[in-house]
């Protein structure tokens, strides 16, 4: 089935975990999580899809693509995952919440405490990062239904993309299997190219609330709120460019570091986003955001899902990298 006539069947609100993770679910029964590989030529069309399911449910989103990630990292590394298993890619690093491994035969024994897991009450299984006794950091792939996995109710208190669950979860003697070599997360060249994924997802978003401007504005020609929607056309043909020029290259050259290419394309499609939500914001008042529930759901979730930014301290990540490029880095 396709994934755009799938979403348009299912009404946008998922109230809780498990709806989401039900849906999830369903989509990888239907087929619907295979998504191209970066850099296998199709890469516009894994964004293309990110985005249908960002502008459905951004929820929703944060779980299908961290499955599809995981599942894209697993196949890039060489591994293959269970079929018909779902999900998480749980890589954040706080300081107070991070996982040991240590090895047991053919595996590997976690133990520890892992923050920011979306969706861990209802995937069956995870690809997350943990540390081994040499403090280099190792992607282990594990059940979720094993007896030394606690799920708590810790750590989440989120109003937007409160549904996705993101609690932390208490691993003590788990099994896991090692995928790839210690350091292979961020050395390979999925990462940054997955970095995109989100924009794309963001953009989806983005691009769903825009929708809810230009069809207001075909029914009646405010001159105000065409201002609006200009401003807001603009920042979302950027926002569009960028994700296709990326696509584009990562295709052309994949095995090539896209951190450049990544960090200007998320800077660029995260102030388009928030430009979105400020002008049709300004245009719409409090209207849609107090009676219109699909509209109201993104405009709460987006905000939040846009904090995978790190704001200034990743456009001076951005700015560092363009010190170091040829005089004619912004030559046409």
């Amino acid at each position: 089935m396709d994934l755009q006539r799938y979403l348009a069947r299912r009404p946008p609100d998922y109230p809780d975990t498990i709806a989401l993770g039900s849906c999830l679910r369903a989509m990888v029964e239907a087929g619907l999580d295979r998504l191209p590989l970066p850099g296998s030529g199709h890469t516009l069309e894994r964004f293309q899809r990110l985005a249908q399911v960002g502008g459905h449910d951004l929820g929703l989103c944060k779980l299908y693509e961290g499955h599809t990630d995981a599942q894209a990292i697993i196949e890039q590394l060489g591994g293959t995952p269970t079929p018909g298993s779902t999900w998480g890619m749980w890589a954040a690093e706080p300081p107070q919440a991070r996982v040991k491994v240590t090895p047991a035969g053919h595996m590997g024994l976690l133990n520890g405490r892992k923050a920011w897991c979306s969706g861990a009450s209802v995937l069956s299984h995870a690809l997350l990062t943990a540390w081994d006794s040499n403090d280099q950091q190792q992607l282990v792939a594990v059940a979720l239904d094993q007896p030394g996995v606690r799920i708590t109710d810790q750590g989440w208190y989120a109003v937007g993309m409160g549904a996705t669950g993101s609690v932390e979860v208490v691993f003590e003697d788990v099994e896991g299997q090692a995928i790839g070599r210690p350091g292979d997360y961020l050395q390979r060249p999925g990462f940054w190219q997955g970095g995109i994924g989100i924009a794309a997802c963001w953009y989806g978003a983005a691009r769903q609330l825009a929708e809810s401007l230009r069809q207001h504005c075909a029914q009646r020609e405010e001159p105000h709120a065409l201002a609006h929607l200009g401003a807001v056309d603009s920042a979302l043909q950027a926002a569009a460019d960028v994700l296709r020029f990326s696509a584009l290259q990562i295709d052309a050259h994949p095995e090539a570091n896209a951190e450049l290419l990544a960090r200007r394309a998320r800077a660029v499609v995260e102030q388009s986003a928030e430009s979105v939500i400020r002008e049709v914001g300004r245009a719409l008042g409090a209207g849609p955001f107090c009676k219109d529930r699909h509209f109201a759901g993104l405009v709460a979730d987006l905000p939040v899902f846009l904090r995978q930014s790190h704001a200034e301290r990743d456009l001076a990540a951005l700015g560092q990298l363009v010190t170091r490029q040829a005089d004619e880095v912004w030559s046409l």
